[in-house]
């Protein structure tokens, strides 16, 4: 019997756009008007479980915790494969409030064996999580993104943890600070990219290991509504409000799609794949082992 994808979320409480490290970031808006935002983030949040229930999933939620707000991002949190969880650490200070609570998160997860083994990075690397380390069962491989919050180092560290082949991808730009903001693997081999995000380098990595049939192209105005930064469950995928371009171009690939208003979180520079961490995926060994049980 095949159990239903477990993600991990976190009640938006404490939410809010208080500083600045990110492109994105609007702490003037948030200021405007705090109250009616808080109420917008609770809402946004719940259809986001709502939506991700709905695709087949299970949410795992966190409480809140004062003076953390952007723990409400937990694919920041951890890059987490067949029960191993290699915790983040941060370049930003604000961020890095996040470590303790999320290190006493995944220790309590351990001790109720929802993962199996908790592992810190070395100590010259910086990596944000699965933010910039992502799995493509299909490909059997992680991609993962430097050069803006995770140090190149970081790619080294992740193949040693997992013992899985890694695929560095450049990011070029702040503005896409984090690979899933820029990058998607879908079921079904394909994979949606926004290609101003990257390097000629990492483009070139992309076309090496991407077939052109395979690739969707996302545009500055798709990539900007963060419907890049989604969730996929089989052929479902839940995301923010997607421009009508976005929306034909996946339903003709015979996507469903599951749209949600997460504009208080896009305040902060995040949307559906940042506020979720997905806490069951498998290798392929893994998953050839699970099914010959």
């Amino acid at each position: 019997m095949t159990s239903k994808p477990l993600f991990l979320m976190t009640d938006p409480r404490h939410y809010g756009v208080f500083y600045e490290i990110n492109p994105w970031m609007e702490p003037q808006t948030w200021a405007h008007d705090p109250a009616g935002l808080r109420t917008a983030s609770a809402s946004a949040s719940r259809a986001l479980r709502l939506a991700i229930e709905m695709a087949g999933g299970v949410v795992e939620l966190l409480p809140p915790v004062e003076g953390v707000p952007d723990l409400v991002f937990p694919a920041n949190a951890a890059v987490v494969l067949d029960g191993k969880v290699l915790l983040a650490r941060f370049r930003d200070s604000e961020r890095q409030r996040e470590e303790p609570v999320f290190r006493s998160v995944f220790q309590a997860l351990k001790a109720r064996g929802a993962v199996n083994e908790v592992i810190d990075l070395p100590p010259d690397v910086l990596q944000e999580g699965a933010g910039d380390c992502i799995w493509d069962a299909d490909r059997g491989f992680f991609w993962a993104g430097f050069g803006q919050r995770s140090t190149r180092n970081s790619l080294q560290a992740i193949e040693t943890v997992f013992n899985e082949k890694v695929v560095g991808l450049e990011l070029a730009t702040s503005r896409f600070y984090h690979l899933d903001t820029c990058f998607c693997p879908l079921s079904g081999n394909k994979v949606l990219y926004h290609p101003p995000a990257f390097t000629p380098a990492a483009l070139a990595q992309i076309h090496t290991h991407i077939a052109p049939a395979d690739r969707i192209e996302a545009s500055v105005a798709e990539a900007r509504a963060f419907s890049v930064n989604a969730v996929n469950i089989g052929r479902q995928i839940v995301m923010a409000k997607a421009p009508p371009s976005l929306r034909r171009k996946l339903l003709g690939l015979g996507y469903q799609l599951h749209e949600v208003d997460l504009a208080p979180f896009i305040l902060s520079g995040g949307g559906a794949y940042c506020m979720t961490l997905r806490l069951d995926r498998k290798s392929r060994a893994e998953a050839a082992m699970r099914a010959a049980e």
